[in-house]
């Protein structure tokens, strides 16, 4: 990879792929918040709907990599979304506590 890399292109798509997916795990976050606080399953929702984003950015890094293009992009997208992830992780904590 060459440090001189640049798309905007991918990286628009990258951010927007990331914010759709934070924005999908921030509405189950409100919907587990406001509807019922101690089911477990409802708040493991929001770290698995990171882990799958993660997975699919990694997927789509691996489709701009076997095309040629600036994969390091969805690989960062990836990085944020696993880390976005392990904060999420706690979720499911809190509705066992109740």
């Amino acid at each position: 990879m060459e440090k001189r890399w640049s798309d905007p292109g991918a990286l628009r798509k990258a951010a927007g792929y990331s914010a759709g997916v934070v924005a999908v795990a921030a509405a189950l976050t409100a919907v587990f918040l406001l509807v019922d606080r101690t089911n477990p399953v409802l708040a493991a929702s929001v770290p698995a709907v990171c882990f799958l984003g993660g997975i699919g950015a990694l997927t789509l890094g691996y489709k701009s990599y076997r095309a040629g293009g600036t994969w390091p992009i969805w690989q960062g997208a990836a990085w944020f979304l696993f880390t976005v992830m392990l904060l999420g992780l706690a979720m499911p904590m809190f509705a066992i506590r109740q």
